[in-house]
């Protein structure tokens, strides 16, 4: 059995791919600025500046809306949290410290015109909103935790840091950008859009370098890194994870369709093995075969539990219009006619 390579031999054999993807994202980003998408002129003074604090009755976004905002921002405000863990795992140096820098950047951009849109407009409460910035980001994140805390020690993967991170971060900026760009459709809102719109975009491009650069290390150790993919996977977490009324929030963007687990198997995780043709190499050794046939296994669970979660939402939302339509037909007239 061939040896496994250490993180650093992994990062040394990387770099020209790093490199490469790299001059391609620059290449390709769009520079924007968040100020182009506030609407200043709905911005007033709050009660300490002798304006008037915010009231639910100032927000025009449904509660829908509201939870997939405050949820995409917090998952942007913890960002030091994700810099500490590819900062980590990848290098200062070369191509993997100015992919860090900049995609450090560009993600801040994100927290900050999500912020200053729900604050302008009063689209949720800020002080509710401050204080659970201040929790989650205290709190703080690493997917590499919560890989340990469900299965323990990782000690079967040489350096496994590398290579979780490159296929976490993958699923997750997929994930994420399918969550931003449902969460702008959400708000009713043509600015809202296409702030969320532009977002997505960003994250998309993201997704790409660190798509190619798994693929990268699939072709250099497929065994190894096919099976970090199939550890990240099967217990994949979303980053906003333990974020204040995170379990509330995320039913209720499952349930009207801003990110659920149809979403999750059929426009993330599926697309994204397609593209390292996960089920088509032929370079796995018999581990590598044993690894594959559990990750065959999970997903058939997934599509599963997909389907079992679309037909219990189903009944879940033909219940609530059946007890709206009964309450609109128990209501009592104002015909006094």
């Amino acid at each position: 059995m061939t040896r496994p390579l250490t993180q650093l031999e992994m990062l040394v054999e990387l770099e020209p791919i790093a490199e490469q993807n790299l001059n391609r994202h620059l290449s390709m980003a769009k520079d924007w600025h968040p100020h182009d998408y506030i609407p200043w002129d709905h911005g007033r003074n709050f009660a300490a500046l002798g304006g008037i604090d915010w009231d639910p009755e100032q927000s025009t976004l449904s509660e829908v809306a509201k939870a997939a905002m405050v949820t995409n921002l917090l998952t942007e405000d913890n960002l030091p949290s994700y810099h500490r863990e590819i900062a980590e795992n990848f290098s200062s140096d070369g191509a993997w410290g100015t992919w860090v820098g900049r995609w450090t950047a560009e993600e801040n951009r994100h927290g900050i015109v999500l912020r200053d849109y729900l604050v302008v407009t009063r689209g949720v409460d800020p002080v509710a909103l401050e204080q659970a910035r201040m929790t989650h980001m205290t709190h703080g994140f690493s997917a590499m935790n919560i890989a340990r805390d469900k299965v323990g020690p990782l000690t079967d993967i040489a350096d496994v840091g590398l290579l979780h991170s490159l296929a976490y971060v993958t699923f997750q900026e997929l994930a994420t950008r399918v969550s931003h760009r449902n969460t702008g459709r959400s708000c009713n809102d043509p600015l809202a859009d296409r702030m969320l719109a532009r977002i997505a975009a960003d994250e998309n491009l993201h997704m790409i370098f660190y798509r190619n650069l798994c693929a990268a290390a699939l072709d250099l150790a497929p065994d190894q890194t096919l099976a970090a993919i199939t550890l990240m996977l099967k217990n994949f977490q979303m980053p906003g994870v333990g974020m204040p009324n995170w379990r509330r929030n995320a039913v209720l963007m499952a349930k009207h369709g801003i990110y659920d687990l149809r979403q999750h198997l059929d426009e993330v995780v599926l697309p994204v093995l397609r593209a390292w043709k996960i089920f088509e190499r032929n370079d796995f050794t018999a581990h590598g075969d044993h690894l594959r046939n559990d990750l065959g296994a999970y997903l058939d669970n997934l599509r599963t539990d997909t389907i079992r979660f679309e037909e219990q939402r189903d009944r879940s939302l033909a219940r609530a219009a059946a007890r709206r339509s009964s309450a609109g037909t128990l209501a009592p007239s104002s015909d006094r006619g």
